[in-house]
């Protein structure tokens, strides 16, 4: 990422390796989430998505014991041939919930977290 991009990023984006879910009305990919902030997402471009910048998905990411599962609306940002960026949406209160918390373990700072949520107002 360029200092330009790095700048313009007001959200801390943790590190996240997991499976994912993106989903239209079509179609559904399972794909691996790389990276996820309040604000948004980057996931490995599935082979067989064939999608466009400003098209909307859900994208689910399931925590733990797949009880547990982030459901957010997302728009793509950007994409090239190996990554998707997506950018938020919508989210529901619990998901935010769940989030926020994962958030707060993997950056390991609470106070930014809460202030990066206060600023999303």
């Amino acid at each position: 990422m360029s200092d330009d991009q790095h700048e313009r990023r007001r959200y801390s984006r943790a590190p996240f390796d997991s499976n994912a879910t993106l989903i239209n009305t079509a179609a559904q990919w399972q794909c691996r989430l790389i990276d996820i902030s309040l604000k948004g997402a980057l996931v490995e471009r599935p082979g067989s998505w064939e999608g466009n910048v400003g098209d909307q998905y859900t994208l689910e990411l399931p925590l733990g014991n797949d009880e547990v599962i982030i459901r957010m609306t997302v728009i793509v940002a950007r994409t090239n041939h190996e990554h998707i960026g997506f950018y938020c949406k919508n989210i529901d209160f619990d998901s935010i919930v769940h989030l926020k918390r994962l958030m707060e373990f993997n950056l390991g700072d609470a106070e930014l977290v809460n202030r990066e949520l206060s600023a999303l107002g």
